[in-house]
């Protein structure tokens, strides 16, 4: 069963620690992971247009490593689950790979790298949570992002979408909750590389 982690409401959504908890024993806490690939490190095709990506933003509540559920008008987070880093980098470091392994038109620039891309991707992840329609009952996933493409000379915005996948979890269980993340993930960063090579 899962076991939610009840927040502060709204924009108080920060944590709240008393003084007793300094010394109650700690839960254990099993990590998990979304967007699991080994880093692909071909070569670009040739002709491929260099393409500059800022750092992913990330909806606050969501971009830590705490796995946000939300029913209704109330927001928790899974109790005893996290991610093994912030969901923030973990989704960045997806879509670099998604971008490595299915683009044939664009190459991502490496982040140490210099660039002298005409364009700049610009992504907001909005949403990030594993959606309830009642207490007890299956989540659906739903991950929403929207990407601006940016002319580097006069910042003009040349293309804007957002892309909203929700994936439905096969049970009310972490693993399967985990599972949905990681599916809608992939699909939406598939949706991303291919607008963003179409344009």
């Amino acid at each position: 069963m899962i076991r939610l982690l009840h927040v502060l409401p709204a924009l108080g959504l920060a944590a709240a620690v008393s003084g007793c908890a300094l010394l109650a024993t700690p839960e254990p806490v099993q990590m998990y992971r979304f967007g699991a690939s080994d880093p692909v490190t071909g070569i670009a095709p040739d002709g491929a247009v260099p393409l500059e990506m800022r750092p992913v933003q990330f909806s606050a509540v969501a971009a830590d490593d705490l796995i946000l559920a939300v029913t209704g008008a109330e927001a928790a987070y899974i109790g005893g689950a996290r991610w093994v880093e912030r969901a923030q980098v973990l989704y960045q470091e997806s879509l670099e790979n998604v971008f490595a392994a299915e683009a044939s038109r664009v190459r991502l620039g490496g982040r140490r790298e210099l660039s002298h891309s005409p364009r700049v991707l610009d992504l907001d992840v909005r949403t990030f949570e594993a959606r309830y329609p009642a207490p007890g009952s299956a989540p659906t996933v739903r991950v929403a992002v929207r990407v601006r493409m940016i002319n580097r000379d006069d910042q003009q915005v040349v293309a804007d979408e957002v892309f909203t996948v929700d994936q439905p979890a096969t049970g009310n269980r972490v693993s399967a909750i985990v599972a949905a993340f990681d599916t809608a993930v992939l699909e939406v960063n598939r949706n991303i590389v291919r607008w963003t090579e179409a344009r």
